[in-house]
């Protein structure tokens, strides 16, 4: 049966302008919203959350970003897709946690195990949860402390693991920072606000109230409509790639939700949310953005080249697939950007998009540098197009 409608790279590209909040008339007026509109923000790198939502909001803000990550606490961070950290709303955090995190949790405990046994004297299952449970409970004495103050009274944590033993690259790991990081994949602890900049990785940690349960399949099945509703039309390959589920999972949850298959170029098939089979409005207003290193935008898709050259994949993304800063115009990435030391922001175009795009990257750099001021932003992982711009 032919499937209809067809939504061409055109449609595509219009949809991602409204529903990432990219267009000037579509920012937000808080970050819980860019979180639901992009499903989850990546939070591997603490400068992406503040970037990701900042080029969406209307009124741009550090501070705002603070307040929902550490004092409304609106925004709850996760070890979940594709083993990433991701920062997603309180309301949503139970489908991720369940869909998701939950076995990456089980992963995280059973790897560290594995590495107390090889690489530390006198650890084993029961030692692990004496040694959590003691942690937690110094927490809830302190309420909020570091790893470093946790081993006070916690003085197993400052034993060390030896990793890679033999290697060239050996080295050791505190047991603390290992057991803070299951602790907090288990949903029992959670980052507090990090010990100098909004940049700083050094932070304490709290503890947290466990999140809802809710069915695996049920949490699934609520994840891949919400992505589908941001993300589509998308395929099979994208949702997979993106939650880093199993291909029987994936299809699982599609089914689940009855998505509907539509008609992408070149023959491919798309799916959709029921009831978003239109194409929807056209682009009215053209529109720029300077996203940052692992957008959840870039990163949004395993299949890009509706978004992005394949030629140009090499200077902007490193070889692990980690993409770096991006320019967009009217919902394709045309070049990137870089910061260097003094502040200034340099970008490098691979395609002209004409005198009107010219002077809206230009004012999206404005924008971007006025609201980081003093601050200064290297990504985690850095890509070629960025080392080059930094270095002139």
């Amino acid at each position: 049966m032919p499937l209809s409608p067809a939504l061409t790279d055109d449609h595509r590209r219009a949809r991602l302008g409204r529903r990432h909040l990219l267009r000037p008339a579509d920012r937000a007026a808080d970050v819980p919203q860019v979180a639901d509109a992009l499903v989850g923000l990546h939070a591997t790198d603490a400068a992406t959350v503040y970037l990701t939502a900042c080029a969406r909001l209307a009124e741009p803000s550090a501070l705002a970003v603070d307040r929902a990550l550490y004092e409304d606490v609106s925004l709850v961070k996760l070890l979940s897709m594709r083993r990433t950290i991701f920062a997603v709303t309180e309301e949503f955090a139970p489908y991720v946690n369940s869909s998701t995190a939950r076995a990456i949790a089980a992963r995280e405990r059973a790897t560290l195990l594995k590495r107390l046994a090889e690489g530390a004297e006198g650890w084993d299952e029961p030692r692990l949860a004496a040694t959590e449970r003691a942690v937690l409970a110094a927490l809830a004495r302190r309420g909020e402390a570091t790893t470093s103050q946790l081993a006070e009274d916690v003085p197993a944590l400052r034993e060390t693991i030896l990793m890679a033993a033999g290697k060239p690259y050996e080295a050791r790991q505190s047991v603390g920072s290992r057991l803070l990081r299951l602790l907090a994949s288990d949903g029992h602890v959670r980052r507090c606000r990090p010990l100098g900049s909004w940049l700083s990785s050094s932070y304490p940690w709290a503890p947290v109230a466990q999140l809802a349960e809710v069915p695996v399949r049920e949490a699934k099945a609520e994840v891949a409509r919400r992505w589908l509703a941001s993300f589509g039309p998308a395929t099979e390959a994208d949702l997979k790639w993106w939650t880093g589920w199993t291909l029987g999972d994936t299809r699982k949850a599609l089914a689940d939700l009855a998505a509907v298959e539509v008609r992408l170029p070149d023959g491919a098939t798309g799916l959709v949310v029921p009831g978003d089979e239109e194409p929807g409005p056209q682009e009215s207003a053209p529109w720029a953005a300077l996203l940052p290193a692992l957008d959840p935008t870039v990163m949004g898709w395993r299949e890009r080249d509706w978004y992005l050259r394949p030629e140009d994949v090499p200077a902007l993304f490193d070889r692990a697939g980690n993409a770096g800063p991006s320019v967009w115009w009217c919902g394709r990435v045309i070049g990137g950007w870089a910061q260097r030391a003094d502040g200034e922001l340099v970008w490098r175009l691979f395609t002209d998009p004409g005198a009107e795009g010219r002077a809206a990257i230009a004012a999206e750099a404005e924008r971007l540098a006025g609201w980081l001021g003093e601050v200064r932003v290297t990504p985690r992982f850095r890509t070629p197009l960025e080392r080059e711009l930094v270095a002139g």
